[in-house]
């Protein structure tokens, strides 16, 4: 293989990283909790928002994808009682998504999970290793995660 800078073998290891964790956390998921990934991070932002409620396009940009990509993703969500849709009292226009009881629970019971199929997939990387690796992507998203 030809020598490439480590910051671009960074950032194509980095990307093997999520393709592989996001499968396996996918499939924990999937398995037992009905949801995906994506699923999980909306839950996720959700619940770490004031009143368990965001704005429609404060929540795409949190998880990554555009306006109608999270409409696509919390439709179903919404279906199967997850999230409601709510009117923002002051702006017709803006479309709010809150967490549903029901989804609060789901949330809680996937996050322990996630806490099981974390700890085995990191098992056996050390604590400093994934420290500095923490610093590192806390630049990156400016602080924007856990």
């Amino acid at each position: 293989m030809k020598s490439i800078p480590k910051e671009m073998s960074f950032v194509v290891n980095l990307w093997g990283a999520n393709s592989m964790l996001s499968k396996k956390i996918d499939g924990s998921l999937g398995a037992i909790h009905g949801i995906g990934f994506t699923e999980y991070m909306i839950l996720f932002h959700l619940s770490n928002s004031h009143n368990n409620i965001m704005r429609r396009i404060d929540l795409a940009n949190s998880v990554g994808v555009t306006a109608s990509g999270v409409t696509r993703i919390v439709s179903p969500m919404e279906k199967i009682g997850l999230v409601m849709k709510e009117q923002n009292p002051r702006d017709a226009r803006v479309s709010l998504v809150k967490l549903t009881p029901a989804g609060e629970v789901l949330f809680h019971d996937a996050t322990t999970t996630i806490k099981q199929s974390s700890k085995r997939l990191l098992d056996g990387t050390s604590g400093e290793g994934l420290i500095s690796a923490l610093e590192v992507f806390k630049s990156i998203c400016n602080d924007r995660y856990v």
